[in-house]
């Protein structure tokens, strides 16, 4: 057996709470086969794939049959149904696989069984996620709008992060504004990022700006952004620029006028006098 493929061991079911097995009415009930179980355990690091075994058993005096399905985890049964004679036991293997991109931690799964009659009943799983835990926050693809800063946030490491945030924006003249480290309102799941945005009212019309976005997170996460910006009021300087430029180029008119040279005078037609 390959080492990505474990077989359920009896010392890793051990849970701190006890439960009886799930039962229906209609004299039926769901749980771990083997006995001794209250409800099912597994362990493993992303990827791997875990065997176990669910057992049915109809008390009653006629076969029932029963839909199977899992919810919380990636579970897969070797018959989704099964039909289960009267006094008798069923045994249905089943494989949990873990997600590929889980954090470590445990979560929570459950087996749920229902007959043709709508009734059903749960047996709780409980999956450890091992591998290591790394926090890891990146501030990325920063923009200043007309009234705000956008930004990503991403995590890149295998835990659950709320970051916090600190905003400062310096100008030419000194500090526009200095905000303190808040919580944002936001969960980000390992591999996820999201966008945000920072209001920013008053923003300077003529100015040159550093804003620095720093994030950090439970763990040691931690990332700073700067963004370098010129703010220049580009209607007001054209319209400068052509009162400006006006008088110059009516001048330069009167001087190119007054500096033609003048016409030459028609010539006469000349007259030739009679020799005697």
């Amino acid at each position: 057996m390959s080492s990505a493929v474990r077989v359920l061991s009896l010392s890793l079911l051990a849970l701190l709470e006890a439960a009886p097995a799930a039962g229906a009415a209609g004299g039926w009930s769901a749980a771990p086969a083997g006995g001794g179980r209250p409800s099912f355990y597994a362990e493993g690091g992303p990827g791997t794939v875990l065997r176990d075994t669910v057992a049915v058993t109809n008390r009653g005096a006629k076969a029932l049959t029963v839909r199977l399905r899992g919810t919380g985890a990636p579970l897969a049964f070797a018959r989704d149904a099964v039909r289960v004679p009267a006094r008798t036991r069923a045994e249905i293997p089943f494989t949990v696989t873990v997600p590929g991109d889980a954090p470590p931690g445990a979560r929570s799964a459950r087996i749920l069984a229902r007959d043709a009659d709508g009734r059903t009943a749960a047996v709780a799983l409980r999956l450890r996620v091992t591998g290591p835990r790394l926090s890891a926050l990146t501030v990325e693809r920063v923009a200043l709008r007309a009234d705000s800063i956008g930004y990503v946030l991403v995590n890149r490491g295998t835990t659950a992060l709320t970051p916090r945030l600190a905003v400062r924006a310096d100008g030419v003249l000194g500090p526009l504004f200095d905000r303190a480290p808040r919580t944002l309102p936001v969960r980000l799941a390992p591999g996820s990022r999201t966008e945000l945005s920072e209001p920013w009212p008053g923003r300077p019309a003529l100015d040159a700006v550093d804003v620095r976005l720093s994030v950090t997170a439970a763990g040691g996460a931690a990332d700073t952004a700067v963004v370098s910006a010129r703010f220049v009021p580009w209607g007001a300087v054209t319209g400068v620029a052509a009162v400006l430029t006006a008088p110059a180029a009516l001048l330069l008119v009167r001087r190119r006028r007054r500096g033609a040279p003048d016409a030459p005078p028609p010539e006469r037609a000349g007259t030739t006098g009679a020799g005697t």
